[in-house]
């Protein structure tokens, strides 16, 4: 039996189908113009910080998280960073900046945040754009943590026995894999233990002729791992979803270019509101919701939004 879901049909390709041979093939057609408006006339109204903390009760420890964000028109583009890693000023360099500019920011946070704002401005999360809209229901961050994770994951698209590197530890997700017995390989540079008490591995592509399957977090455009994976699914056929509040509206660019599906959230994400939100998926295997589920889901876990390679 499958342990998660089966794939469907596809999502229709984002507009300007052609996918990208890489990341900086990527910046490099926006800054041609290729893609749209040319960068050099677009400033970025808008330049913030979202910092969280979180500690839930009978929890053995808390997190942090830290988002740069951009805001374009109406769009609005974000990478998220470790706490305290961004410079005073990056803020500041950014309001008002055209994108072209940012694009070639000397820090990698703001190069992805200028270009996910970019992106978002001419191909926002819309069907026209091969999106497929997914509600997430009003309740608290581990409650709207645990029904992102089901949405996520039903985007895979694994057998029995097949084993998935999940890099950037989130406790929901591994928690939705549990439920559905499918085995997995907890990565994140933080390293450490699950809350299951499984070792984490710190390097990611050291695992992949060990998996079989790789769901990752958007930050690894933020600390550069993501091409190599992207490279790997390509090169052997591997399928790579990703779960994505960083560069939500770059990575359904690389569909069909080493990238299966993407679960795209952009701001705001879903633990800075109570109330019902959306997010957007990308890819096959959407919301079918087939699969044997073997054992009974863990506990609530709360997680980490978008946690390190």
């Amino acid at each position: 039996m499958s342990a998660a879901v089966g794939a469907g049909a596809a999502v229709t390709a984002v507009r300007d189908s052609t996918a990208p041979t890489s990341y900086d093939g990527l910046v490099s057609r926006v800054l041609a113009g290729r893609l749209g408006p040319d960068p050099r006339t677009l400033r970025i109204a808008v330049a913030f910080t979202t910092s969280q903390a979180v500690r839930h009760d009978g929890r053995r420890g808390g997190y942090r998280n830290e988002v740069l964000s951009l805001r374009l028109d109406r769009a609005v583009g974000s990478c998220a960073v470790e706490p305290g890693a961004l410079s005073g000023g990056a803020v500041d360099d950014c309001a008002g900046a055209d994108v072209a500019l940012l694009l070639e920011h000397p820090l990698t946070p703001v190069r992805v945040a200028a270009l996910d704002a970019y992106l978002m401005h001419v191909t926002p999360h819309t069907p026209e754009n091969g999106a497929l809209p997914h509600p997430l229901p009003a309740g608290s961050s581990l409650e709207k943590s645990r029904a992102r994770a089901k949405a996520v994951v039903e985007l895979l698209d694994v057998r029995a026995g097949q084993t998935v590197l999940v890099v950037g530890v989130v406790n929901s997700l591994l928690e939705e894999l549990r439920s559905r017995g499918v085995p997995y390989i907890p990565c994140d540079l933080k390293g450490g233990r699950t809350e299951w008490g499984e070792p984490i591995v710190t390097h990611a592509l050291a695992e992949l002729d060990r998996c079989d399957a790789v769901l990752a977090s958007g930050m690894t455009l933020g600390n550069g791992s993501f091409e190599p994976l992207r490279e790997h699914a390509l090169r052997v056929g591997k399928q790579l979803v990703m779960f994505a509040q960083t560069g939500s509206a770059v990575l359904p660019r690389f569909l069909g270019a080493g990238v299966s599906a993407v679960c795209a959230e952009p701001y705001p994400f879903f633990w800075l509101d109570g109330g019902p939100g959306v997010i957007h998926r990308y890819g096959p295997g959407h919301g079918n919701g087939r699969g044997h589920r073997s054992g009974q889901p863990s506990g609530h876990r709360d997680s980490c939004t978008e946690a390190t390679l």
